[in-house]
């Protein structure tokens, strides 16, 4: 990991403790972070106000050593996205994990990449904002270590980058890779093999761009299974081939870059990867998942690749947001007081796990508790006669989709299984 990445990290250590930070103790203001991860409270009994977010710092651990093992065998380089956590402290711990560098998706979240020592950023987007180029070919000149990479898609792209960075006076190129879209209907990418070739052709008349590879997202290819998703994948791979044996990568690099690879079909694109022939430079093969680093209780639970091959281990969801009942007015009904503005709700709705105890602290099953909707500030539960559950408890939810949960939480409680808090993860968004 680049020391400038761990030093700007570091410093985050040194904010300090105030009412922008939701639910941490009012008894800590004016500390630093730092200072208070040092006195390692309990989240239970150490003035933590509900709701709180926790994350499983041994889930983050495992999920951490789980891919960069799964990169390793597969013989995969890894450049996780960023966009799930936009969490610096989280970013170097992959990076320690192996990861060759950082994805994002907008150059907001490149910047804040750059302010802490990120030296290598995937863009898994095509860039034409022209203040945006300005600055990246500022950020290029700048350090010779640092290396971009960015999506092209379009022969206008491709010109309004061109213009934008030769305005800027930029020195150096910036490197692209030309995303193959999913399909009729898709997201983002040249639809056709076709498309490709203008655009790769459109990179060459510049001297502002070098194409270093291809690329793309495969969970938008329409009615998405393994058949499908791998037939795409294999057009990615022959449109490199075919790009390799016409000469169309930009003269001087030193390898071809390929990637792909959400948090869905990361099994299926590591398969194809292995078949990708002998080019005629190195090639590197990108898988770009985010959502491992906390995984979840819902989307990603249901839809990993972990779950088509369970013989290459399972990730573990991080996180649990707990709060406090506030209100039981009949049996069958209660209300906590966490909602739109705590959890994550595009997806699924929180999933009600364990209840502690107001009275004695004890943790037992939600049993018979159901998360049935979510107010701004409260969550709605419906109870069966077996549910145990009085105002005053906490009630225990895992959460569905890391993206939308991470950025409800600019300081989010690391805690270890017993309840003790060991740090504190800022987040950026």
């Amino acid at each position: 990991m680049p020391a400038a990445a761990h030093k700007a990290t570091a410093q985050l250590a040194d904010e300090r403790v105030d009412h922008r930070f939701k639910a941490l103790p009012p008894d800590a203001e004016g500390l630093t972070v730092g200072e208070l991860a040092a006195q390692r409270r309990n989240l239970f009994t150490g003035g933590f106000t509900t709701p709180v977010l926790a994350l499983s710092a041994e889930s983050v651990e495992h999920n951490l050593r789980l891919l960069e093992t799964y990169a390793e065998r597969h013989g995969l380089a890894f450049a996780p996205h960023g966009k799930t956590c936009m969490a610096p402290q989280l970013f170097d711990r992959q990076l320690e994990y192996g990861a060759w560098g950082i994805t994002a998706a907008v150059p907001h979240q490149a910047r804040v990449y750059r302010a802490h020592g990120i030296a290598r950023i995937f863009l898994a987007n095509e860039l034409v904002d022209a203040t945006a180029l300005r600055w990246l070919a500022s950020e290029l000149d700048t350090d010779p270590d640092f290396r971009f990479v960015c999506y092209v898609d379009s022969v206008r792209g491709v010109e309004l980058m061109d213009a934008a960075l030769t305005e800027a006076g930029a020195r150096r190129p910036v490197d692209v890779v030309v995303e193959l879209g999913a399909g009729e209907g898709a997201r983002t990418g040249a639809r056709t093999e076709a498309d490709c070739t203008a655009v790769a052709d459109a990179v060459a008349a510049t001297t502002t761009l070098r194409l270093v590879g291809v690329a793309g997202y495969e969970a938008p290819v329409p009615r998405a299974d393994p058949e499908r998703v791998r037939a795409w994948v294999h057009r990615l791979v022959s449109l490199a081939a075919d790009f390799d044996k016409a000469g169309r990568f930009s003269p001087g690099i030193e390898e071809i870059i390929v990637s792909a690879g959400g948090s869905e079909w990361f099994d299926v694109v590591a398969d194809v990867f292995a078949e990708i022939p002998e080019l005629s430079l190195p090639v590197l093969k990108l898988l770009r998942s985010g959502a491992y680093v906390s995984h979840d209780d819902g989307q990603y639970r249901n839809l990993t690749p972990f779950n088509r091959v369970p013989e290459e281990g399972a990730l573990h969801p991080a996180f649990r947001l707990w709060a406090q009942v506030v209100s039981r007015p009949a049996p069958e009904q209660a209300f906590t007081n966490a909602g739109k503005r705590d959890a994550a709700y595009d997806l699924h709705l929180p999933e009600a796990q364990v209840v502690r105890s107001a009275r004695d602290g004890q943790v037992r099953p939600a049993t018979g508790i159901t998360v049935t909707a979510l107010s701004d500030q409260h969550g709605w539960l419906e109870t069966t006669p077996e549910a145990e559950i009085e105002v005053g408890d906490w009630l225990g939810m895992g959460l569905s989709h890391p993206c939308t949960s991470f950025d409800k939480w600019q300081l989010i409680p690391l805690v270890e299984a017993d309840g003790t808090v060991v740090d504190y993860i800022r987040t950026f968004f």
